[in-house]
């Protein structure tokens, strides 16, 4: 044991630090390329998940139905790292599922988890509380999903999409038309039922134990999807070690680039790593 800790020390003294992005429902590694790119061009080491039926993934939404196959590429990520590495692990809306997961199964292996607004539930969709606070509600903008039924037309939906003529009002009234553009060329359908299936049980050995890592959550204050009000129901539910706030809307990685990468390394930098590191 003591072994490992030396060299993870000594890997921190040598390197920076390595951030794990996952997206939200729909998207993919793609929409991180403006953080990928300024935090590699600092030096960084940085990998974006494709999970199941997202970005270059070929699995189709409606044929995904629990949320252990829709995660699966994240966990095996996870266990693949080696056993004195901790890695700085980012989830975006729905991605905020994802992280969880793998914190409450690999939470040795993270050092940091941040939640862009991100759905952060200690123990996933439990009780109709966290259904409230997590999953958005979009009624107020009318009929808004293309809906996919891989169980049969009588069964509750499989998949969802917002419509194209609806992204750029509800995800990305604050970005660049260009970003919401590729968006549009590249959003896919998500699994609903598999990402409404999350549910996680908390663990109290020492290597299992989700609230041993600290978490830090990104507020998007104009945020029309995940709103302002749920991610403070959440935060109040289950506390971060910090809260920072952005002026944008549920796409910083579009509207506000620069200023979440300046987060992300205040967040790294709460750590305790040398400046030299930043």
């Amino acid at each position: 044991m003591g072994e490992k800790v030396v060299s993870l020390r000594e890997a921190e003294r040598g390197l920076k630090p390595h951030f794990v992005l996952v997206h939200g429902i729909g998207g993919g590694g793609w929409c991180w390329y403006k953080i990928r790119c300024l935090m590699e061009n600092s030096g960084y080491r940085v990998s974006c998940v494709d999970l199941r039926s997202a970005g270059i993934d070929q699995t189709h939404a409606d044929s995904l139905l629990s949320f252990d196959d829709y995660n699966k590429p994240l966990m095996d990520f996870m266990s693949a790292l080696p056993d004195n590495e901790q890695i700085i692990l980012v989830g975006h809306s729905a991605g905020g599922l994802s992280v969880t997961e793998a914190t409450h199964k690999f939470a040795k292996k993270i050092r940091l988890v941040v939640y862009v607004a991100a759905t952060m539930l200690k123990l996933g969709y439990m009780t109709d509380e966290d259904v409230k606070d997590g999953v958005p509600d979009l009624s107020e903008y009318g009929d808004v999903y293309e809906l996919g039924f891989g169980l049969g037309p009588d069964q509750p939906p499989t998949s969802a999409l917002v419509k194209k003529e609806y992204q750029r009002k509800i995800i990305y009234h604050l970005s660049p038309p260009e970003d919401s553009t590729l968006a549009a060329m590249l959003l896919r359908p998500g699994p609903i039922k598999a990402i409404k299936n999350a549910r996680f049980v908390a663990v109290a050995d020492e290597d299992h134990n989700v609230d041993k890592v600290p978490r830090i959550y990104i507020k998007t204050m104009y945020d029309r999807v995940v709103k302002p009000e749920q991610q403070a129901a959440m935060i109040k539910r289950w506390p971060p070690s910090d809260v920072y706030v952005l002026d944008s809307d549920h796409s910083p990685f579009f509207s506000t680039p620069f200023l979440l990468f300046g987060l992300l390394v205040k967040a790294v930098a709460s750590l305790g790593f040398g400046l030299n590191h930043l």
